[in-house]
Order: C-alpha cells, then sequence, then structure tokens
C-alpha cells in the first residue's frame, strides 16, 4: 500500500484528489493539509512514503517543503503539483530533489501513475514541463544583476542596494542598466516583470 500525505490549500481541490487517490487499492491518503506550514509535523507523524505538495501553499512553498523533506525525511519522495509550468521552476523543483512535478490539468490517471512512479524510487516529470526546461536557455544576468534587480523590485532605493551590497550608485545604476538590456525590456518595471515571470527572481 502506498501512503500519502496531500497538501493543497484549495479545499474543493484536495477533497477531489483525496476522493480520487481513494479509488485506487493501492494508495492510501493517510493525511491531507491545506498550508505549508503543517507538512514538516504531519510528514513526520504519519511517514507516508509519497508527499504530494501544491507548489503555491500559504506558509512554505512547495519547494522549499520538498527541500526541507529530502534533508530531514529522504525516505518520503515528493510529487510537486503546479497550475503554471515555468521553466525556472521546474529547475529548482529538481534542485530541490523532488521526485515528480506534474500539472494540476493533467488527466486522473496520470496523477496516480506518477504517485506510483515516485513511490518506486523514480523520477515523473510531465513530459510538456520537462521539454519547457530543456529548451530553455536559462538566466541571462549574473549573481550581481540579480541581486540588483531583486532589491529593486522589492522597493529598494539605488543608493539601499549600493550599501547593502557594497558596491558604489555608479555601479549599481550599471548592473541595473546591464540586466534591462539583457533581458530586451523596455525599463527597470519591465525588466521585473520579465525575470519574475520566468521564475528568476
Amino acid at each position: 500500500m502506498i501512503k500519502v500525505v496531500l497538501a493543497e490549500d484549495m479545499h474543493i481541490v484536495r477533497a477531489a484528489i483525496v476522493a480520487l487517490l481513494e479509488l485506487e487499492k493501492d494508495i492510501e491518503v493517510v493525511a491531507d493539509v491545506s498550508s505549508g506550514d503543517e507538512i514538516l509535523e504531519t510528514v513526520r507523524t504519519f511517514r507516508p512514503d509519497v508527499a504530494v505538495i501544491d507548489i503555491d501553499l500559504p506558509g512554505i512553498d512547495g519547494i522549499t517543503a520538498s527541500r526541507k523533506l529530502h534533508e530531514e525525511l529522504p525516505a518520503t519522495r515528493t510529487l510537486l503539483l503546479t497550475s503554471l509550468g515555468r521553466p525556472g521552476t521546474v529547475r529548482k523543483a529538481l534542485a530541490a530533489k523532488v521526485g515528480g512535478f506534474i500539472m494540476k490539468d493533467a488527466p486522473p490517471g496520470e496523477l496516480v501513475n506518477a504517485i506510483r512512479e515516485v513511490a518506486a524510487g523514480r523520477r515523473y516529470i510531465d513530459s510538456q514541463l520537462a521539454m519547457s526546461a530543456w529548451e530553455d536557455n536559462g538566466c541571462p544576468l549574473t549573481e550581481r544583476e540579480l541581486d540588483v534587480l531583486g532589491n529593486v523590485a522589492k522597493g529598494a532605493s539605488l543608493e539601499e542596494i549600493a550599501a547593502e551590497l557594497f558596491l558604489s550608485i555608479g555601479t549599481v545604476r550599471n548592473y541595473l542598466a546591464s540586466a534591462v538590456t539583457k533581458l530586451n525590456a523596455r525599463n527597470r518595471v519591465d525588466a521585473i516583470r520579465i525575470a519574475e515571470a520566468a521564475d528568476w527572481l
């Protein structure tokens, strides 16, 4: 029997997934939670084979929860659910050592199959997600450019960024201009939008 813990904040979706999995003779949902903050303690209590986790949860997000589970309770494998299949998100999930990654709009049978694959120790990545991550060229920005752009996105002034990163204001301006140029953005706001959509920030 494959024991599953489910983490999904939308009550109707969570109930539908539980009902779907209860139809399977070899899968048992031992617990379900609605926030990322509940995942670790629930997994410690129930010791499931697979934790099925929505990527966008209140509290700890799905990727962070998966990383913590891998570090603390590696016997429980993780399968992430997402409604947005961005290449950057797929790479972050793989870096967090998730066992699988599947779209929420996948056919029900695919979710069941993914749980079985992950429980057996194999990786399961939705084919469309895998292809988009494979074809994506990655982030063109340097770590410093991302630091500067990320701080601008948080509302920090150039002076504040310069002080935090131990740079001159002119250097911060240069990094920002370089980021805007590399992303073919119209301005810094557009650059932030592009970087966030690609999941680089």
